[in-house]
């Protein structure tokens, strides 16, 4: 029987007139009493910890679904007075919709595991309309992890959205986000972030077979690329809006209407990216957390600050002008940059992904406009382009110190690695733009075949405020 009693104690007992059997009942029951009291303190502790996570990540959550304010003031003054309801329609049916195709399908395809723990390295097929079958990856949190995930399913939606502005029909605006969020988008989660193939690429080494996991901290290629390279495929399909490119292809501008809201959609986003980066921490309940989500928060701010600044830079050099759109988009561009590597690049190369995505980003767009692509809100170059370059500038410049792995395999080619790491890094961008290009083009073109993906001429020139919504957005319009 297990004792607690020091001998001292036994003694003391046996001396006041108790039997010896007496004696051991008494000490085993302190033993009792000590180790309820443990365990009463390791559940306080867990509940502490569980409740402190979701706090956290209900705050962050709040953050990203607040950047559906951000993208809704961005595509608004972004586009001609005549289409704003249109598009501001379409961003509160992201939410909408997302939400409802995230629970039937998106989660458990993201996240879902058989009870038996044997998860398809390719795909969810548990947990379908939240029918949580194990413990999720955020420690039990389930419920507050499907939130987080849905803010983020819903802001890859939102991106397509810029780039088929003022000319599609809002019929087949609905069926791709539908589509997006229950199926495109969560399987791309499942590879990276759900336990799928990405997150353990296997290849051999002399002293035995090795795994390395694709590293995307919060999401450039997996939220971003998915957003952007959806967007691209239904900016191709759909064609440009009328008027956009003249006979010999050069492109006519097309300004937006409102420049004020822009820059209103910018900081908006700006605000909510520190949700989006630093929630993806996951928890907030160690001294190692804090550390991590503090200098998330300074890389985020940084490579935002960089890439507004060179565009600023970059578009007076060219074109003598201090273009206010292109910082927004510069600001943009660094967050989405840093945005796979926030938590392990050093705080100064937070400032170089920046100042190379902006770059990304001009060049990027400048292609588009050679191959008479045309992208009112430049979702591609702000988010596939600039994506890419983030989740290719871990493979170049991850710190061994911020992996905690002292493998060479799985850090920064320019940072003391052997290359393994960028080849994984690489090896993701193939397929996400593989398989993100390979189910939206095909759809799109179904649509455009069966006539169900552009407005009509007429429609486009009244606005689509006028023949689809009732009316403009604005009462003097």
């Amino acid at each position: 029987m297990a004792s607690w009693c020091t001998a001292a104690d036994k003694a003391a007992l046996a001396a006041s007139g108790l039997a010896e059997a007496a004696v051991s009942v008494i000490c085993a029951g302190d033993a009792r009493r000590r180790l309820d009291s443990d365990t009463e303190d390791d559940y306080t502790k867990m509940g502490i910890a569980n409740a402190t996570t979701t706090i956290f990540l209900l705050f962050a959550t709040a953050l990203v679904f607040f950047m559906q304010s951000g993208f809704a003031m961005l595509c608004a003054g972004s586009i001609r007075a005549k289409n704003v309801k249109n598009i501001l329609l379409k961003n509160v049916l992201d939410a909408a919709v997302g939400a409802i195709f995230w629970y039937l399908f998106g989660y458990g395809i993201a996240f879902g595991v058989p009870g038996d723990g044997n998860s398809n390295r390719f795909m969810g097929e548990a947990d379908f309309a939240l029918g949580i079958s194990a413990v999720g990856p955020s420690g039990g949190n389930d419920w507050i992890w499907f939130l987080f995930q849905w803010s983020f399913a819903a802001a890859a939606a939102t991106i397509t959205s810029g780039a088929m502005a003022e000319r599609t029909q809002f019929a087949a605006y609905l069926g791709y986000s539908a589509l997006l969020t229950g199926f495109v988008y969560p399987t791309v989660v499942h590879w990276a972030w759900g336990g799928g193939w990405l997150s353990s690429v296997p290849w051999k080494k002399e002293d035995g077979d090795k795994s390395l996991a694709y590293h995307d901290f919060a999401g450039s290629g997996v939220v971003h690329m998915v957003g952007g390279f959806s967007g691209l495929m239904g900016a191709i399909m759909v064609g440009p809006r009328t008027g956009r490119f003249d006979a010999q292809g050069r492109p006519i501008a097309m300004p937006g209407h409102n420049a004020a809201l822009v820059v209103l959609g910018t900081f908006i986003l700006w605000v909510g990216w520190y949700g989006f980066n630093c929630g993806s921490q996951g928890s907030a309940t160690s001294a190692a957390d804090a550390v991590a989500i503090g200098r998330v928060g300074i890389t985020t701010t940084l490579a935002a600050s960089a890439g507004g600044v060179t565009s600023l830079f970059l578009n007076y050099a060219l074109y003598k002008v201090w273009d206010l759109i292109a910082v927004c988009n510069g600001v943009l561009g660094g967050l989405v940059s840093i945005t796979a590597g926030c938590a392990v690049l050093d705080i100064y190369m937070a400032l170089f992904a920046g100042f190379i995505g902006a770059f990304v980003l001009f060049g990027s767009s400048k292609l588009l406009l050679k191959l008479r692509i045309d992208d009112p809100l430049e979702a591609f170059p702000v988010h596939g382009a600039c994506g890419m370059w983030g989740v290719l500038a871990v493979g170049l410049f991850a710190k061994e110190k911020y992996l905690g792995d002292e493998d060479n395999d799985r850090y920064g080619a320019l940072m003391g690695g052997n290359g393994r790491l960028f080849g994984v890094q690489l090896l993701g961008c193939v397929a996400i733009i593989l398989w993100t290009c390979g189910i939206l083009g095909p759809f799109f073109f179904v649509l455009k075949q069966a006539g169900l993906l552009r407005t009509s001429a007429e429609e486009e020139a009244a606005g689509l405020d006028e023949s689809k919504h009732g009316g403009s957005a604005y009462n003097n319009a």
